[in-house]
C-alpha cells in the first residue's frame, strides 16, 4: 500500500485545523464575530433595482436603515427576526408614562421594590430618593437609569400590573407585531422586537418633544436632598457636533449584545437606523458612523420618502 503523497499530507492537515479552530470558538461573542467575518460586505440596490455602492462592514448582528416614513430598507440584515432588545424597551416605556397625562412635577419616592429587578445591574438612585416624574423619565432615557424606569411605571395608574398591558397594547397599535413587553427596563430578555418594528418605535418616539429633548440630552443634573447627581448621556452620538440627533437610544445586556437605535437627519433627509446585537462595546457607534458616511452618498441619488417616481 503507497503512503499519501507529502502535498496531501498538508492538505488533510490543514483541513483538520481548520475544523478544529471553529469548534474551539464556543462563546457567544466568538459565535457572533465569526457570523459577521461570514458576512462581507454586500452591493446594495436601490427602490428602482439597480445596483449602487458597496454596503459598509457593519459588526452589529442585525440591522436596519430606513428613510423616515418609508417602508423601503436601505440596509437591511435580519430585519424581521425579534430578539431581546434590553432598554430600548425604555422607548416604550417613555410613550406609555406620557400617554398616563399623569403630573411631571408629581415628586416620586423610590422604593426597595424598585431595585428588585436590577440586582445585578448599577443604579446611582437609592431607596428613599426623592424625584419628580420629569426627573425620572429624562435619567431613564438620557442615563439608562433602570430604577428611574421602574419607578415610572410602578407609579402608573393600576401600578405596574397595568404598566405592562399597556406597553403590550401600545405595540399592538403602533403596528410592532413581533414585540413583547414584560417589563419597563429591559433587564429581561423576554422584551423582545424585530428591527422592523424597532423602526415603527423610534418613530413614535420622535413625534413626542419631551422624547426627543430628554434622549438627546448631553448631560442632566438632579437634586436628591442636599445632594446633586449629575448624569450622563449614555450614547457617545449625542456629544459629537456632527451628528443632528432627533431621537435615540442605547441597550445592552448579554442576551441582546450592545444595541443602538436611533433617527438622525443626514443631508436633509430623517433617517432611522436599528443596530442590534453588537459584538464590541465601541461597534454599535462605529457601525452608526459607517452608516452615515455611506448614506451621505446614497442619498443624494435617491428620491425622497414619499416622493413620486420620476
Amino acid at each position: 500500500m503507497s503512503c499519501p503523497s507529502p502535498s496531501a499530507v498538508c492538505r488533510i492537515s490543514a483541513l483538520l485545523a481548520g475544523l478544529l479552530a471553529c469548534g474551539l470558538a464556543s462563546s457567544p461573542a466568538q459565535a457572533r464575530h465569526r457570523h459577521h467575518a461570514a458576512h462581507p460586505a454586500r452591493t446594495s440596490h436601490d427602490a428602482a433595482g439597480n445596483t449602487g455602492k458597496t454596503e459598509p462592514r457593519l459588526g452589529s448582528n442585525a440591522v436596519l436603515v430606513r428613510e423616515e416614513g418609508s417602508s423601503d430598507a436601505l440596509l437591511s440584515r435580519q430585519a424581521d427576526v425579534a430578539s431581546p432588545i434590553a432598554s430600548i424597551t425604555k422607548l416604550m416605556t417613555a410613550l406609555v408614562v406620557l400617554e398616563g397625562n399623569q403630573p411631571l412635577d408629581e415628586v416620586i419616592q423610590l422604593r426597595p421594590e424598585d431595585g428588585d429587578l436590577i440586582r445585578t445591574s448599577v443604579s446611582r438612585l437609592k431607596t428613599g430618593a426623592q424625584l419628580t416624574r420629569a426627573d425620572l423619565l429624562h435619567v431613564a432615557l438620557m442615563s439608562s437609569e433602570n430604577r428611574a424606569a421602574q419607578a415610572l411605571a410602578r407609579n402608573y395608574p393600576g401600578g405596574l400590573q397595568a404598566f405592562v398591558p399597556a406597553m403590550n397594547a401600545k405595540a399592538l397599535e403602533l403596528g410592532m407585531h413581533s414585540a413583547h413587553f414584560v417589563e419597563p427596563t429591559g433587564l429581561s430578555s423576554d422584551n423582545v422586537a424585530s428591527p422592523a418594528d424597532l423602526a415603527i418605535l423610534v418613530e413614535a418616539a420622535a413625534r413626542e418633544p419631551l422624547i426627543r429633548e430628554y434622549s438627546t440630552d448631553g448631560e442632566h443634573e438632579v437634586r436628591i436632598g442636599r445632594k446633586r447627581l449629575q448624569f450622563h448621556n449614555t450614547d457617545a452620538l449625542v456629544h459629537n457636533p456632527a451628528w443632528d440627533i432627533v431621537v435615540q437610544k442605547t441597550g445592552y445586556i448579554t442576551e441582546a449584545g450592545r444595541c443602538l437605535v436611533l433617527q438622525a437627519v443626514i443631508r436633509g433627509r430623517s433617517v432611522v437606523m436599528v443596530l442590534l446585537d453588537s459584538f464590541g462595546k465601541n461597534t454599535r457607534v462605529a457601525d452608526a458612523a459607517r452608516i452615515r458616511k455611506w448614506l451621505e452618498a446614497k442619498l443624494v441619488e435617491l428620491p425622497r420618502a414619499g416622493s413620486p417616481p420620476a
